[in-house]
């Protein structure tokens, strides 16, 4: 996709080539502890512009940890967090969005009776006309969320329609363009497609493929891998905290990636033990010996 850039506000356009060999986010052996607690320990993980990163893994992986430190909601305890290589302690989300990085959460943060071009500006409303006399500029806002929601190809007949009457899709997608216009670099997506049909997660998938064309580095949290490999570009599997899985696209194919997210490896190793329970179909469970993928560098580029 390529896009004039009229009217986006700080986003990467896909017309200046993105420097693809640096990551935008990196994790370098990060951690996070509470007490005795080892939420997440040794994880690597690098989020490079115009690429999907997706991370999978089963309840307690780590994964809304993994989201936290990023987003700058909470502070890692061991490792290093860098952002355009520059090591980082954000205390605030504010923080991490000032630095481009917008995370999209699943209750989206939306206001379902209000207008779509409302929500679209929610908290950084345009005005118009001078102090003390400052009025809500509410042409300019309309036509923006137009011009930005096109880009994304998302095309609404009536902007005035309350945002609750859309589908979950599209709801995703319009918070999707709202964080592109206000200059994301790094969008992080929290199970973007948990609470959807197959239908509505198509349309998400479609909008995370063309934020990514438009140069963002895309970390998309998921259950599902068959989302995951539809758009990913590299997997990060996360199991009790620590990476038990890092490829490219090009080293992991769909069904082994599935066996990693469905915990696999644990069956795989329990084979014999289960082949002894009466109506438990062990045929087409993989040997143990062939789901030990190396996990790779995730400072490596991806293709």
């Amino acid at each position: 996709m390529t896009t004039n850039g009229t009217g986006t506000h700080g986003a990467v356009l896909a017309d200046t080539p993105p420097e693809r060999d640096r990551p935008l986010v990196e994790l370098r052996g990060a951690g996070k502890s509470y007490g005795n607690i080892h939420a997440l320990h040794g994880v690597d993980l690098a989020v490079h512009p115009g690429r999907v990163t997706c991370v999978l893994g089963d309840n307690g992986a780590g994964k809304s940890t993994l989201i936290k430190i990023i987003s700058g909601l909470h502070q890692h305890t061991e490792g290093e967090f860098l952002v355009d290589g520059e090591p980082v302690r954000f205390t605030t989300p504010r923080e991490a969005l000032d630095r481009g990085i917008a995370t999209v959460y699943q209750d989206l943060a939306v206001v379902p009776l209000m207008p779509v071009w409302r929500n679209f500006f929610l908290g950084s409303e345009m005005t118009k006309g001078p102090w003390p006399f400052r009025r809500l500029d509410i042409a300019r806002m309309k036509k923006t969320a137009d011009e930005e929601l096109r880009n994304m190809g998302i095309v609404l007949d009536d902007l005035e329609q309350p945002i609750g009457t859309l589908s979950g899709g599209q709801r995703q997608c319009v918070v999707i363009a709202r964080a592109v216009y206000f200059g994301a670099r790094v969008l992080i997506l929290d199970e973007p497609t948990a609470a959807l049909g197959v239908k509505q997660s198509g349309v998400v998938l479609k909008y995370i493929a063309a934020a990514r064309d438009r140069g963002l580095g895309v970390i998309f949290i998921t259950h599902n891998p068959h989302h995951a490999y539809m758009v990913g570009d590299h997997f990060t599997v996360l199991r009790l905290g620590t990476v038990e899985l890092s490829a490219a696209r090009s080293e992991i194919g769909l069904e082994e990636l599935t066996h990693h997210m469905a915990g696999g490896a644990e069956l795989a190793a329990l084979k014999h033990e289960l082949a002894q329970v009466r109506g438990v179909d062990v045929d087409e469970l993989p040997e143990e010996g062939d789901l030990q993928a190396p996990v790779a560098s995730s400072s490596e580029g991806t293709s």
